[in-house]
């Protein structure tokens, strides 16, 4: 995640950890087993609050410790705890011995878990957010006839999301063709949930960047690990579609053809970057799930930048934000489900609504 302004850190620490991990597993992840059983032992770990009292206020959260054992499990130091995640292909299910082999991994890696606690951050990079990506440049070329984009993604994270170009996304339930794109990456399946789906386009990436307050290294062992780390140990399908991904990843950055910077400050970046594209090609910003962590001021402080930008250039500001925290969300109907996300293209000419969709990319409809 990046923004423009320091993120504002969420909610106060829950007073009671052992409840609030009580409460994930509940509303959370129950669809999740492996993870709702890890959360309720870990509900009853006794030095869960003093761990949890290390963490950052920004980060105070249940998924940084998920990800922390996760990855030591990843890592191969899960002991007999990875015989329940099948992230490593483990296949067993959620029993009366899993609360041991947890107390035991917890106790054998405390030194590494509470670093992990004290300096990490959750961070995901959800390529399934590629195929409601595709769909909405396929209505910006639409609309301004462009053929030769140019993307630049605002809280890059590893910069999966610029590849974006070389997904297949088949449309499920729109009727007649409803597949485009290349398919050279990722296939992506999308539920579509009513009205007409953008038309198709013929589209090129002239050029691709992203920005990040702390960019991810798809070359990284390390860095790797922890953003597999960040995924269920459930989900499989997930986990394989960012490894996919991030294979790609190393792949265009050794190749020179992906740069993510690390930078305080996004839009700077972005306003330097400009200038520097082909003539007659479009720019697009993209953000999904950043300004969230914002405040209101720095929400509107950040609208007014990249109002600036749109006035004084032909960029367009494709924002895929939860309808609450959407700074061009004004005059558009509540989400119709809590926590889907709204898809507007902005310009100078105004905001024009695209699409809602679900937060990792398994549904959209017209908005």
């Amino acid at each position: 995640m990046n923004s423009a302004l320091a993120p504002l850190p969420p909610p106060a620490a829950p007073t009671s950890w052992p409840h609030e991990f009580r409460r994930f597993a509940r509303e959370e992840c129950a669809a999740q087993p492996v993870t709702a059983a890890l959360c309720q032992v870990l509900a009853e770990f006794p030095p869960l609050d003093d761990w949890m009292a290390e963490v950052p206020a920004a980060q105070a959260r249940v998924n940084l410790l998920l990800a922390a054992v996760h990855e030591r499990v990843l890592a191969g130091a899960g002991g007999e705890l990875a015989a329940y995640f099948p992230s490593v292909g483990g296949g067993r299910a959620p029993d009366a011995a899993l609360p041991a082999a947890l107390r035991a991994m917890l106790q054998a890696q405390a030194p590494t878990l509470r670093q992990h606690l004290r300096t990490r951050a959750t961070q995901t990079n959800e390529t399934g957010r590629c195929a409601v990506l595709r769909l909405a440049l396929d209505a910006i070329a639409a609309h301004t006839g462009a053929q030769r984009l140019a993307l630049f993604d605002f809280g890059a994270s590893a910069g999966l999301n610029l590849g974006v170009d070389g997904d297949r996304v088949r449309l499920v339930g729109a009727g007649g063709d409803a597949t485009r794109g290349p398919g050279t990456r990722l296939a992506l399946d999308c539920d579509w949930r009513g009205g007409l789906p953008p038309p198709a386009q013929d589209w090129t990436l002239a050029a691709r960047a992203g920005t990040d307050l702390a960019p991810i290294d798809p070359s990284d062992p390390a860095a790797r690990r922890w953003l597999e780390a960040c995924t269920w140990p459930d989900d499989t399908a997930r986990l394989a579609r960012l490894r996919r991904a991030l294979t790609w990843g190393d792949a265009a950055v050794r190749a020179g053809g992906v740069r993510v910077s690390a930078a305080a400050d996004g839009l700077a970046e972005l306003t330097a970057w400009l200038p520097t594209l082909p003539q007659g090609v479009q720019p697009v910003l993209f953000n999904s799930w950043v300004l969230a962590y914002f405040n209101p001021a720095q929400r509107q402080a950040h609208r007014d930048r990249v109002q600036a930008l749109v006035e004084r250039s032909p960029l367009i500001a494709l924002c895929a934000e939860a309808w609450p925290f959407h700074p061009w969300g004004q005059g558009v109907a509540p989400a119709p489900e809590p926590s889907a996300t709204l898809w507007t293209a902005h310009d100078r000419h105004g905001t024009r609504a695209l699409l809602w969709s679900h937060p990792h990319g398994a549904w959209a409809r017209a908005a």
